[in-house]
């Protein structure tokens, strides 16, 4: 019996010593118990990863969750399962396509219409190192959904945010910002050899500048901005990196990743700890590696280029052709409307057009 002593010993050894490696590579959990009840909140990607993850938790903590997804088949499903986990009714499914400006519009002048406030917005969705796919409106797939299509659906909820302040943005980036480059003569890959890592780092690094820049814009209105790297997660996002298709991979290298990477509901936590962490009123323009806040790439702290990559920007995705220059108009709220929502709330309901009204 002796003689496995020691092996279980040593088994036991390293097998703690990993979980613990695990805990501090991932960060953790958010402990604030803060809740949410009557705040509302929009999150795009949120069918499935960290995005979903997001939007359970946050269901469980009182918010009215509206989740802004490409696909409603599983965007709706996924709405029902939460709604039935957290016994949340106000948790609803909307068409939302960042690949297409005209969508991205839509979904905007819906919550600008039919929700009474806004007040936090997670810029979650994304797509990774995908083959050279473009937008419905031309732009590279990569700095179209992670930059541009964020970019033109922040500002056109700015004014609403504004109405709800406090509220609070989220922007998820990657820690790949930091090999990024801004390439202003050719932003859309149309001009040299396209590169997918080179086109996913641009994107990033594009989402740490506009963290920045609109920081800068919203000063003093009571609306923060903060980007966040949530670590290396276990999601669909990395479907085209290739990863584990050798059998090398799958089966050497596989056991060693899955101790540094996370699962989809511990790589939420970040976005959870930045949307409702009492820590995290006031603070504005960072960026969180995690849940700690850390000093991004040089290149993502330079200010001329962050103001061009706006105006570059606004330009791209028409809002300067709209005469707000980047912000967008009020809406007007009748006290029709008013009822309307009231009266779709008290059953459970989203009111507005193409959003899932599914109840429990």
């Amino acid at each position: 019996m002796s003689k496995y002593i020691f092996p279980v010993s040593v088994f036991g050894t390293v097998f703690g010593c990993a979980v613990l490696l695990k805990n501090y590579v991932t960060g953790g959990r958010c402990t604030s118990k803060a809740t949410i009840t009557g705040k509302t909140v929009v999150i795009t990607g949120a069918n499935r990863g960290i995005g979903k993850e997001t939007a359970q938790e946050l269901a469980k903590r009182g918010g009215r969750i509206i989740m802004g997804c490409r696909d409603m088949e599983k965007c709706e499903a996924a709405a029902k399962e939460i709604r039935g986990k957290t016994l949340n009714p106000h948790v609803y499914a909307c068409h939302l396509d960042l690949a297409s400006m005209k969508s991205i519009r839509e979904f905007a002048e819906r919550v600008k219409q039919y929700e009474q406030r806004v007040d936090v917005l997670i810029n979650n969705a994304g797509v990774m190192r995908c083959p050279a796919w473009k937008t419905e409106d031309g732009f590279d797939m990569q700095f179209g959904v992670n930059h541009l299509g964020h970019f033109l659906l922040t500002n056109l909820l700015l004014n609403k945010l504004k109405e709800s302040a406090p509220s609070r943005v989220i922007n998820l980036t990657s820690l790949a910002h930091i090999v990024g480059k801004i390439d202003f003569e050719d932003l859309n890959w149309e001009k040299k050899k396209f590169d997918t890592k080179q086109a996913y780092c641009q994107s990033k690094l594009a989402n740490v500048l506009f963290t920045r820049e609109l920081a800068k814009r919203l000063q003093g209105t009571g609306v923060t901005v903060n980007a966040v790297h949530p670590g290396v997660v276990a999601t669909e996002l990395g479907r085209h990196t290739g990863l584990h298709q050798s059998q090398f991979s799958s089966s050497v290298l596989s056991p060693f990743f899955s101790l540094l990477v996370k699962s989809p509901e511990l790589g939420a936590q970040p976005s959870i700890y930045l949307a409702v962490s009492e820590e995290m009123e006031g603070v504005t323009g960072c960026y969180y590696d995690v849940m700690t806040e850390k000093e991004p790439a040089p290149q993502a702290l330079d200010d001329e280029v962050a103001q061009k990559l706006w105006e570059v920007s606004s330009r791209l995705v028409g809002l300067e052709e709209d005469g707000h220059s980047g912000k967008s108009n009020p809406p007007a709220e009748g006290q029709s409307k008013h009822a309307q929502t009231d009266q779709a709330q008290k059953h459970g309901q989203s009111p507005g057009p193409a959003v899932s009204s599914v109840g429990l």
